[in-house]
């Protein structure tokens, strides 16, 4: 593997990470295992919790989708699992991913 190779696959596993956790687009992935909780502080301040959904699969479903670290290291393992076995198809997704990972940390820095 080279260098450039593992920088696309960071920036790629970053981007889908952040797709599937954080993104308004895949809420309707999260939404059959995660609840959202509002509740109004002493000072009027409006909290917003996340709340795991259920037993068994659906809550340890709910629990990886809530989670960066866990879903990060699926993504990983999705990423270069495509690379290996399909890299027709991977390897143009793999370096969208990155282009797009790429443009949002730019995006954070200029906030």
């Amino acid at each position: 593997m080279t260098w450039i190779y593992l920088f696309l696959f960071v920036f790629a596993t970053f981007r889908l990470t952040r797709l599937i956790v954080f993104d308004k687009i895949t809420g309707f992935i999260r939404q059959p295992f995660h609840e959202t909780v509002k509740e109004v502080d002493e000072q009027g301040n409006e909290m917003i919790y996340l709340t795991v959904k259920g037993k068994g699969l659906r809550k340890w479903i709910g629990e990886l989708l809530s989670c960066y670290w866990c879903t990060g290291m699926w993504c990983a393992i999705a990423i270069y699992t495509g690379y290996m076995f399909f890299p027709q198809v991977a390897i143009p997704a793999i370096i969208i991913l990155a282009i797009a990972g790429c443009a949002g940390i730019i995006e954070s820095f200029m906030k």
